[in-house]
């Protein structure tokens, strides 16, 4: 389904037990996607006989606002726009909102009105994207 797993929660015991899937693909995710990706998964599922017991199984995908974590979230988002806070300054600032014009080797290239900016990966504290009302 060219989708991948993000994250896997199982939340609760028993009865109660939710089985939180968040997935993710280059272009985004639809609903259909978030469909197909349940509907296969719960058929896996009940055939691996997984979890002993009733779950409730949720797939979605991670949001306009999603917090980027990895090298491949950048790629992923590259023409995004994108909030980043570094660790440490980068000309007595730690706080850039530009958009993502590459990744090259552990460089994030942003477009910062108009100017390119570097930022290092491993100077990153943390990224989101920027939702954008167009």
């Amino acid at each position: 389904q060219n989708v991948e797993v993000l994250e896997v929660r199982l939340l609760g015991r028993g009865k109660g037990a939710l089985l939180r899937v968040t997935i993710d693909k280059s272009g985004g995710v639809t609903l259909d996607d978030c469909e197909r990706f349940s509907r296969s998964l719960g058929l896996l599922l009940e055939a691996e006989d997984s979890l002993q017991g009733p779950y409730n199984l949720e797939v979605s995908s991670p949001g306009l606002d999603r917090p980027l974590t990895a090298l491949k979230d950048f790629e992923r988002n590259k023409g995004e726009l994108v909030r980043i806070i570094t660790k440490d300054k980068i000309d007595n600032q730690n706080f850039f909102l530009g958009r993502i014009t590459g990744i090259t080797a552990d460089i994030i290239q942003l477009d910062i009105n108009g100017k390119e900016r570097n930022i290092p990966f491993d100077n990153i504290s943390r990224a989101r994207l920027e939702i954008e009302i167009k």
